[in-house]
C-alpha cells in the first residue's frame, strides 16, 4: 500500500532527537516489506546542504501562495515543504536562544496542509502516518473540512506519539491562522484549558494511535505521565498500540562502524579497548582513566532525562574513582550543571556541549557503561545502541528502557531518586569487577536484536487492519 509519513524532522536532513532517527529508518524498513513510502517534512535552512538536487512538484499551495513543494527522488521519496519565511531562519528547528518560535502554529499547520496537497495531487496514500505534535492538525483537517472530499474517502490516519511531554500549545486566538474552523475549539476537540493543543488534535481525530514502546502506551494513560491528556488516551485505549522503535544496524554496528577507532564484534572484543583509549583522549581525561570504569551520556539536556538526580550523585561518582563523559545540548541549567561538574572534577568528568554525530558513536563504542536515568522515556534509542556496542546500560525502569533492558543485559532502578541511581551504579561496578560476569553481560547485549524488521512488520499489520487490506 501507499504510505505518506509526515514529520517535522528526519535523518539525514534535520534532527533534534530520536524522531529523526525513526523517520530515517522506518520508511526504508517498510519499503523492504513491499510498501510504497514517501516522507513530507519542512525544508529548513540547516537541511539545505544535505538535500542535494530536487525538482519542484508543486509551485504553490492553496493555503499559502509563497510555499511550494520540492521532491528529492529515491527509493524513499522526500517531499520538502519550501517556504523561506517559515523555515529558512537562524536557530534550531523549533526555536532559538529566546525560546520557541512564536509562529510555530503557522509553521506546522502549513506542513500539515502541504501534506494534504501532496496527497491530493502527487502521492495518493492509503495511510497518512503522522508523527508527534507538529503533525497533529492533519487528522483534524481530514475529519472536518475535508470529511466529504472524495479524494480522501478511505484514507486512514495513524498518529504516533513520540513524546507526550511536548504538545504544541498555542493561544486560542491563533486558531484561524491554522485554517481550522472554530467549531473544533471545544473540550472534545483541540481545546485544552483555553488553548489550542496540536497533540490533542492528533489524539482525538486520528483513526489509530501508537506510541514507541509498549510500556509507554500504558504509562501515558496515567495521571503521572499523561501530561493532562491521560483521560483522552484512556478514552481511546482501544485504538492505542505500543510498537517499539527499532535500530538501524547499518548505522549502529561496531563491526562495521567507520566512525570509531577500531572495529570489534561479539566474536572479538579486542577493539573496544582501543575505542576506550580514543574516547579518553578525545575528552582530555588523564591516561590512567583507562583503568577506571568509564560511564557515557549522549542526550538532549532536558528535565525529562533525569539529569537532576545525576547531578545529585556526581560527586559520589567521582569519589568512586570512575570517569564520566557527556555529550549533548539543551536546557541551559543542565548545560551549566555539566560544565560545573567538569570544572569541579576535571580528572573524572568531561563534557562537550554540542551535538556531534561522530562523537556519539565514539561514546557508544568507548564507554564501559551508558547512563539513562530518565524521569520518563517513551522509547529511547541509545540504550539499544549501547547493547550492540557492548556498553552496558544503567537505566531507570520506565517506557522503552524497561521494555528493552533485562537483568542479563543491564541494570535498572525503579524509584526516581539519586539514591536509587547510585545503587544501580554500585551494582554495575560490582559486576564490572568480575570480568567473566561483565563479559557475559556485554555479549548478551550485543546479541540482542532490535532491528527495524520486527517493528516495521507490526506497523504494516496495523496499516492493514486500518485499511482492511491483507498484508503479507
Amino acid at each position: 500500500m501507499n504510505i505518506l509519513m509526515v514529520a517535522s524532522e528526519a535523518e539525514p536532513f534535520a534532527k533534534t532527537g530520536g524522531l529523526a532517527d525513526v523517520l530515517g529508518a522506518l520508511p526504508k524498513a517498510l519499503r523492504a516489506l513491499g510498501h510504497r513510502v514517501a516522507v513530507a517534512m519542512p525544508r529548513y535552512r540547516a537541511a539545505n546542504t544535505r538535500i542535494g538536487p530536487t525538482s519542484r512538484v508543486l509551485e504553490t499551495l492553496p493555503s499559502r501562495r509563497d510555499a511550494s513543494v520540492d521532491l528529492l527522488d529515491g527509493d524513499v521519496p522526500f517531499y520538502f515543504v519550501t517556504c523561506p519565511e517559515l523555515y529558512d531562519r537562524d536557530g534550531g528547528l523549533y526555536g532559538n536562544g529566546s525560546g520557541d518560535f512564536p509562529d510555530n502554529h503557522v509553521r506546522f499547520s502549513t506542513l500539515c496542509r502541504a501534506a494534504i496537497a501532496i496527497s491530493r495531487w502527487i502521492f495518493r496514500p492509503d495511510i497518512i502516518h503522522c508523527h508527534d505534535w507538529q503533525t497533529g492538525l492533519l487528522p483534524a483537517y481530514l475529519r472536518t473540512s475535508l470529511a466529504l472530499d472524495p479524494t480522501f474517502i478511505g484514507v486512514k490516519t495513524l498518529y504516533t506519539i513520540h513524546n507526550l511531554g511536548y504538545q504544541g500549545l498555542f493561544p486560542a486566538e491563533t486558531l484561524p491562522e491554522t485554517g481550522l474552523d472554530r467549531a473544533v475549539l471545544h473540550p472534545g476537540g483541540v481545546e485544552f484549558w483555553g488553548q489550542v493543543n496540536f497533540m490533542k488534535s492528533g489524539l482525538v481525530y486520528s483513526d489509530a494511535l501508537s506510541t514507541v514502546s509498549e510500556r509507554y502506551s500504558q504509562e501515558i494513560q496515567t495521571a503521572e505521565q499523561g501530561f493532562g491528556l491521560d483521560g483522552v488516551l484512556r478514552d481511546r485505549a482501544a485504538a492505542l498500540h505500543g510498537i517499539l522503535n527499532g535500530v538501524d544496524y547499518g548505522e549502529w554496528n561496531p563491526e562495521t562502524d567507520p566512525l570509531i577507532a577500531a572495529n570489534y564484534s561479539d566474536r572479538d572484543l579486542s577493539g573496544k579497548l582501543a575505542c576506550k583509549r580514543d574516547l579518553i583522549a578525545e575528552f582530555g581525561l588523564p591516561p590512567d582513566a583507562e583503568s577506571r570504569p568509564l560511564l557515557g551520556v549522549v542526550s538532549r539536556f532536558a528535565s525529562q532525562k533525569g539529569f537532576d538526580i545525576l547531578g545529585e550523585i556526581a560527586p559520589a561518582l567521582a569519589a568512586l574513582n570512575v570517569s564520566l563523559v557527556a555529550l549533548g545540548t539543551g536546557e541551559k541549567r543542565y548545560e551549566e550543571l555539566f560544565r560545573d561538574l567538569a570544572v569541579a572534577h576535571p580528572e573524572h568528568i568531561a563534557v562537550r556541549i554540542a551535538y556531534d554525530h561522530k562523537l556519539a558513536h565514539k561514546i557508544e563504542a568507548g564507554a564501559d557503561m551508558f547512563l539513562m536515568p530518565s524521569h520518563y522515556e517513551p522509547c529511547g534509542l541509545n540504550q539499544m545502541y549501547s547493547l550492540r556496542y557492548g556498553t552496558v546500560p544503567v537505566v531507570r525502569a520506565t517506557g522503552g528502557l524497561d521494555d528493552t533492558i533485562t537483568d542479563g543485559t543491564g541494570f535498572k532502578f525503579e524509584e526516581y531518586s539519586g539514591r536509587a541511581l547510585l545503587d544501580a551504579v554500585h551494582a554495575a561496578l560490582g559486576a564490572f569487577l568480575d570480568k567473566a560476569v561483565w563479559t557475559g553481560m556485554m555479549l548478551a547485549g550485543m546479541r540482542e536484536d532490535f532491528s527495524w524488521q520486527a517493528s516495521a512488520g507490526r506497523y504494516s499489520a496495523l496499516y492493514g487492519k486500518l485499511t482492511r487490506v491483507p498484508v503479507a
